[in-house]
C-alpha cells in the first residue's frame, strides 16, 4: 500500500469561486429581468444597458459560476477514482487563476461593449486566447494525473470528463477563429451562412459539452455516493457515453431552421437531434433508478431533492430539445420567449440544482463537519423550486403569445397585429412574473452562501487528506481471456480518448466542411456590395451595444414574417457578414429589411428616446450614441482586414477611407436638419459650445450618424418586388 495525500485545496479554491460568481452571475441576470419592466432605470450609463450586460450574465453564469462548480467537482472525484493526487499543484493552480482572471476580463470589457457577438462565445480574442491555454492545461494535469492513477479501470465519470475537455478544446479553437483589426476589436473568419453554421455548431455544443457531459460525469459520481447506491446499470452507461458524444455534435443546426441555412444541413440537423431523446433519456434514467431503494431519504435529505429535480430537468429539457428541432414547432418557438424558458429549465434545473446539490454535500466533507443547517438547506430548495416554476412557466406563456399573435390574419389577408408593440405589451405580466421568480431563485442562493458561510466556520478544513492505496501493477496491454471489449477500453485512457475524438469529429466535419467548401451552398448576389467605411463603423457599433440579443436579422420564408418585415432572407445577401447577425430572439422586431423605412431624424429620436417615438416599447434610450464622437482611427485597418477575409474593397477605397466616411455623414447630417426641432436643439448647441469656448462635435462626426448609416443599408442590397414588376412587364 503506498500513501498520498488528496489535494483539498484546489477543490475549495473552486467552491468558493462557484459560491460567489453565482451570486454575481444571477445579481445580473435579475437586472436584466427588471430591465423588460423598467427600461430606463439605467438611463444614460452605457455600460449598465441591456445589451452589454446580457452577455455578461450568460458568460457569468454558465462560464463563473457552472464553470467553477464542473472544476470543483472534478477536481474532487478524479483524484479520488483515479486514488492518485493531481499530477501537478502548478497546473491546479493555473487551472484556477487563470480562470478567474478569464472572468474578471469577460466582467471588464463586456460591459464597456467589446465583443465578438457570438453567443456564448463573445470574448474577443486575446481573451480567447487566455481561454484555450488554462483549458488545456486543465486537461493536461487531468491526462497526467490519469496516467499516474492506482486504479486500473476507468469509471465511467471520467469518460465524460475526458469527452468534455477534447469536445470543449475543439468547439472553442474552431468558432473562435477571427482576424484581430486592433487589441480588443477582431473579425470573424467565416462569414454569414458559414459563420451561423459554424457558431451554432458551436453554440448547440457548448451546451451539449460543457453544461452536459461534466455534469453527467458529476451525476454518475455524487448521486451514487451521496444516495449510497451503485449506479443502476453499467451497460446502460457504455450506450449513453458513446450515443451521445456522437449523435449530439451534429444537432447544432437545429437552431436555424428556416433560415438561409442550406436545407440539407437543416434537415440533418433534426434528424439527429430527434435521435437524441434516445441517450439523453438513457442518461436520466440511468440517474433516477441509481436511487432505487433510497427515495425515503430523499423525503429528507436535501442533497438529494437537489440532485432529483436536477436530473429531471434535465430530462425535461433534453425532450423539449428535440421536439423543438422539428419543423412545425420550431417554427412557432423559435425567436420567442419559449426559447428562453427552455434553456432556463436547464440552467436554473440541472446545472444550477445539481451544482447546489453536490455543493451541500461536498462542503461539510471538505471541513469535517455537519451542514450548519439542513432547515435552511430544505428552505433552499423549496423557494429555489418555486422560483424556477415561476420563471419558467410565464415564459412558456409569453412564447405560445407571441407566436400567436405574430402569425395571426384578418379576414382581408392583413395582419391582425401589425405593429410589433402589441405583442411586447401583451406579455408584460409574464416579465412581471419572471422577475419575481428570478427573485426567489437569487434568494435562495444567499441563503445558501449564509448556510455554508456558517458551515466553514464550525468546521476545521484539511487542506491535504491523507489516503492509501495499492500501486498499479502492469498487466498486458492486451484484452486478456473473457476480458470484455469495453473493459478492456477503460484501462486505456489515451485509446479511449483518441476514440471519443473521432466520434465527436465525425458530425463536425460532415456539416461543416461542405457549407464552407461548396460555392453552390451559398449563391451569389451581383447586387450585394460590401458595407461602406461609416456603415462598417455603424455595424461595429451594432455589435458593441448588443442590439443582435433583441433582434433579429433573418426573415424566414413564412406569409406572417414576409408581410410584417419584407422579402425572405436569402444566403447570398450575407457574404459580407463577418461575422454574421441573425439573432436568436425577437424582444423588438426584425431589422434585415428596415433600411429606407423610416428617415434619419425618426431613427435619431428612436436611439434618444424610443417610448416617444414608439409608446408602450421596452427598448432602452442610447443617449450616448447620440453625445459621442466615431472613433475613425482605426477604420482603415478594419477594411483591410476584412479585404484579409475575401471583402472585396478596393486600395482607393481604403485610402480613401476617411474622405467617404465624411461625405456620407455629412449627407446623414443634411437630412437631419430636415427635422426643425432637430435644427433648432443642433444650432443652439452649437452656438452655445462656440459662446463658452467648449469642444463641439460635428453631427456627422458622431456615432449615431455611423448606426444610422448602417441601420438604412440593412435589407436595401435587393430589390425583389421591384424585379418582380419589371418580368411581369
Amino acid at each position: 500500500m503506498q500513501q498520498f495525500y488528496y489535494d483539498n485545496k484546489i477543490v475549495k479554491k473552486f467552491i468558493y469561486a462557484t459560491l460567489l460568481w453565482g451570486i454575481v452571475g444571477f445579481t445580473v441576470g435579475l437586472m436584466l429581468a427588471f430591465m423588460f419592466l423598467f427600461p430606463n432605470y439605467t438611463d444614460g450609463i452605457s455600460w449598465l444597458s441591456f445589451g452589454r450586460l446580457r452577455p455578461l450574465h450568460t458568460n457569468a453564469v454558465i462560464f463563473a459560476f457552472v464553470g467553477n462548480g464542473i472544476f470543483a467537482g472534478v477536481y474532487y472525484s478524479l483524484q479520488r477514482l483515479l486514488k492518485a493526487r493531481m499530477a501537478s499543484d502548478f497546473l491546479s493552480n493555473f487551472n484556477f487563476w487563470g480562470w478567474q482572471a478569464i472572468i474578471v476580463a469577460a466582467a471588464i470589457t463586456l460591459p464597456l461593449g467589446y465583443t465578438s457577438s457570438k453567443e456564448y462565445a463573445e470574448l474577443e480574442w486575446p481573451i480567447d486566447i487566455m481561454i484555450a491555454v488554462v483549458w488545456v492545461a486543465f486537461g493536461a494535469n487531468m491526462i497526467w494525473t490519469i496516467l499516474n492513477r492506482r486504479q486500473r479501470h476507468l469509471y465511467v465519470a471520467i469518460w465524460f470528463y475526458l469527452a468534455t475537455f477534447v469536445t470543449v478544446a475543439v468547439l472553442h479553437i474552431f468558432n473562435s477563429l477571427a482576424l484581430p483589426v486592433g487589441f480588443l476589436k477582431s473579425y470573424s473568419v467565416y462569414a454569414g451562412v458559414q459563420d451561423a453554421l459554424v457558431q451554432w455548431w458551436y453554440g448547440h455544443n457548448a451546451v451539449a459539452f460543457f453544461l452536459t457531459t461534466p455534469f453527467l460525469g458529476l451525476m454518475y459520481y455524487f448521486v451514487p455516493k451521496a444516495a449510497n447506491r451503485p449506479v443502476y446499470s453499467y451497460r446502460l452507461s457504455i450506450v449513453h457515453f458513446w450515443s451521445l458524444i456522437f449523435i449530439y455534435i451534429w444537432a447544432g443546426p437545429h437552431h436555424l431552421l428556416y433560415t438561409a441555412l442550406p436545407n440539407w444541413a437543416q434537415n440533418l440537423g433534426v434528424a439527429f437531434s430527434i435521435m437524441l431523446l434516445a441517450p439523453s433519456w438513457g442518461g436520466m434514467i440511468n440517474g433516477l433508478l441509481t436511487l432505487r431503494g433510497a427515495w425515503d431519504k430523499v423525503r429528507t435529505d436535501p442533497v438529494l431533492k437537489f440532485m432529483v429535480v436536477a436530473i429531471t430537468g434535465y430530462g425535461m429539457a433534453t425532450f423539449e430539445g428535440p421536439m423543438l428541432s422539428l419543423k412545425n414547432v420550431n417554427a412557432i418557438a423559435h425567436f420567442s420567449d419559449w426559447i428562453i424558458a427552455h434553456v432556463h429549465v436547464g440552467a436554473l434545473a440541472w446545472n444550477g440544482f445539481f451544482t447546489f446539490g453536490m455543493l451541500y454535500w461536498l462542503i461539510p466533507r471538505m471541513f469535517k463537519t455537519k451542514l450548519y443547517s439542513v432547515g435552511l438547506a430544505n428552505f433552499h430548495f423549496w423557494i429555489g423550486t418555486l422560483g424556477i416554476i415561476l420563471y419558467a412557466l410565464p415564459m412558456y406563456v409569453a412564447g405560445f403569445v407571441q407566436a400567436s399573435m405574430w402569425k395571426q390574419f384578418n379576414p382581408d389577408g392583413t395582419l391582425t397585429y401589425g405593429n410589433f408593440l402589441e405583442t411586447v405589451n401583451e406579455i408584460i405580466p409574464m416579465y412581471w412574473m419572471r422577475a419575481i421568480g428570478g427573485t426567489m431563485f437569487i434568494i435562495g442562493a444567499i441563503v445558501m452562501l449564509y448556510n455554508v458561510v456558517k458551515t466553514v466556520k464550525q468546521g476545521s478544513g484539511v487542506e491535504d487528506e491523507l489516503a492509501e492505496a495499492a500501486a498499479l501493477t502492469k498487466v498486458s496491454k492486451y484484452r486478456t481471456k473473457g476480458e470484455a471489449y469495453h473493459t478492456w477500453l477503460e484501462r486505456k485512457p489515451i485509446k479511449l480518448t483518441i476514440f471519443a475524438t473521432i466520434a465527436i469529429l465525425i458530425g463536425g466535419a460532415v456539416q461543416i466542411i461542405p457549407t464552407l467548401l461548396v460555392k453552390s451552398n451559398i449563391p451569389n448576389i451581383s447586387s450585394v456590395k460590401p458595407y461602406s467605411p461609416l456603415e462598417l463603423e455603424g455595424r461595429d457599433l451594432y455589435i458593441r451595444e448588443g442590439c443582435v440579443g433583441c433582434h433579429s436579422q433573418m426573415i424566414r420564408p413564412f406569409r406572417s414574417e414576409v408581410e410584417r418585415y419584407g422579402e425572405y432572407s436569402k444566403a447570398g445577401e450575407f457574404v459580407y457578414d463577418h461575422p454574421f447577425l441573425w439573432g436568436s430572439k425577437r424582444t423588438g422586431p426584425d431589422l434585415h429589411r428596415i433600411g429606407q423605412k423610416y428617415s434619419d431624424s425618426w431613427h435619431l429620436n428612436h436611439f434618444y428616446d424610443p417610448q416617444s417615438i414608439s409608446p408602450g416599447s421596452i427598448m432602452p434610450s442610447y443617449k450616448w450614441l447620440i453625445k459621442d464622437k466615431l472613433d475613425k482611427s482605426n477604420t482603415e485597418n478594419k477594411m483591410e482586414g476584412m479585404l484579409t477575409l475575401g471583402v472585396p474593397y478596393s486600395e482607393e477605397e481604403i485610402a480613401n477611407a476617411q474622405g467617404l466616411m465624411n461625405a456620407q455623414g455629412k449627407q446623414i447630417e443634411e437630412n437631419l436638419y430636415q427635422d426643425p426641432d432637430f435644427a433648432a436643439s443642433y444650432e443652439a448647441d452649437k452656438k452655445y459650445a462656440k459662446e463658452n469656448d467648449l469642444d463641439f462635435i460635428e453631427m456627422k462626426d458622431r456615432e449615431i450618424v455611423a448606426m444610422i448609416a448602417y441601420i438604412q443599408r440593412l435589407g436595401t442590397d435587393i430589390k425583389v418586388k421591384d424585379e418582380q414588376k419589371t418580368s411581369k412587364k
